[in-house]
């Protein structure tokens, strides 16, 4: 009987010779089990991870691969000195091959404790929630102040309504072209269904751009945090319930605005009016949205916003040309000589057009990456972050009823947004 020991380290291999080699121990049954078990019993790593039949093969032995019971029944033409395949072994001292260490990594990985990978993957959803927030606010931010610069000194709102969606149309445009952001499939019926949702975006735009023209940057803010009241008042008479709670939280916005309007040092009717129209033509939007695009629900929100900004521009232009075209040219003279410099007036427009599109479009990926109820509470950050940075670069005189009065409706409207995504959650999980 032939008896090898095999010693991974440096100690010479050692074997001895019995008078007869039975070869039929080789393949006898019980012995295999028994060399099998022993090797379990050593390589429990490659037990675990069923590596034995990577390992050895009884057919085959004319190889050593870390196995006790792989060698040749020619052995003395295999083993030609005292360094003899220890290649094998030395790459893999615990006696298991690359391929089984691949499983064994594999089988580690996969039994790791999920607390521990949530524990790895939440920074990083923080981190990537921080910069879609950040990104928000700050263009939300350069969009109100630039705008707001603009209309000081170019009090030509529809104009420059119009610049905002030509700014936002070719954006979308580049991005389609250079393949960023993949076009849509256009077909009549999808055009056919964004006609109402992109007249109500226009109405709701050039209302907002007016009521900017007229009023603070912030008291047009506060009114426009109102609407919630008009979303719910359209959405019941079309049919839709809603709870106690969120007809509750609907009130203290309505009080607020109202306590905000009385004290507005700013206050004209023109711009109180001009919010109004703007949150009726938003919520009409919404509405129509839901409504009409039901068939098309494989286009996602930056690009359904793009196509609605098209259409817009093509709705607006011709009307804002009737409106105010006659007083663009000498409009234009008038800024430039307020502001002396034609670059700066220049930049300004470009900024107001560039960051109206960027905002909006980060309201959308936001809104994808988020839960609505996380991105309703966002928003209304959002308003109260815009407001103080709006007063503090134009320095508006706010009473203190005034900041009361838009405290309290921007509070009311934090309670709409969390009644109603609960109820959205909630409808979710019965669905």
């Amino acid at each position: 009987m032939l008896t090898v020991n095999l010693i991974t380290s440096s100690s010479p291999v050692t074997f001895s010779k019995s008078n007869s080699i039975n070869a039929s121990s080789f393949t006898n049954p019980n012995l295999l089990t028994r060399a099998q078990n022993q090797r379990n019993l050593n390589y429990p790593s490659a037990f675990l991870n069923k590596s034995t039949s990577h390992c050895c093969k009884v057919s085959n032995f004319s190889r050593i691969h870390g196995c006790p019971f792989g060698f040749s029944s020619r052995i003395t033409s295999q083993i030609q000195d005292s360094s003899f395949r220890t290649n094998d072994i030395s790459e893999h001292p615990s006696g298991v091959s690359s391929k089984s260490r691949s499983f064994i990594a594999k089988a580690a990985a996969e039994s790791k404790p999920e607390g521990e990978s949530t524990a790895v993957s939440k920074p990083n959803k923080n981190l990537k929630l921080a910069v879609v927030f950040g990104l928000w606010y700050f263009q939300n931010i350069v969009f109100n102040i630039y705008n707001k610069k603009v209309l000081n000194i170019f009090p030509f709102p529809w104009l420059l309504a119009s610049f905002q969606l030509f700014a936002g149309s070719i954006w979308m445009l580049i991005l389609w072209s250079l393949k960023l952001q993949p076009c849509p499939k256009i077909t009549k019926p999808f055009i056919v269904a964004l006609l109402g949702p992109a007249l109500f975006h226009t109405i709701g735009h050039i209302s907002a751009c007016v009521s900017f023209s007229k009023v603070a940057v912030s008291f047009t803010h506060v009114i426009k945090s109102a609407e919630p009241v008009f979303s719910v008042v359209f959405s019941s008479f079309l049919g839709d319930t809603y709870p106690l709670k969120v007809w509750l939280s609907i009130l203290p916005i309505v009080f607020g605005c109202s306590l905000a309007a009385v004290t507005e040092v700013s206050f004209n009717f023109g711009g109180l009016w001009g919010a109004m129209i703007s949150n009726v033509g938003f919520v009409l939007r919404n509405i129509y949205s839901k409504r009409s695009l039901q068939d098309f629900k494989e286009v996602n929100g930056l690009n359904l916003y793009g196509w609605i900004t098209i259409i817009s521009l093509i709705y607006l232009f011709p009307v804002a040309v009737f409106v105010e075209g006659s007083q663009w040219v000498q409009g234009y003279h008038n800024a430039i000589a307020s502001i002396g410099e034609p670059t700066t007036f220049y930049i300004w427009v470009l900024l107001s057009g560039i960051f109206y599109h960027l905002y909006n479009q980060s309201s959308y990926q936001a809104l994808d990456d988020i839960s609505p109820l996380t991105f309703s509470v966002g928003n209304t950050m959002k308003r109260v972050v815009v407001i103080v940075a709006t007063v503090l670069v134009f320095r508006n005189p706010v009473r203190p009823l005034n900041a009361l009065g838009s405290a309290i409706a921007i509070f009311g409207t934090f309670l709409y947004s969390q009644a109603t995504a609960k109820k959205k959650v909630e409808g979710e999980k019965k669905n």
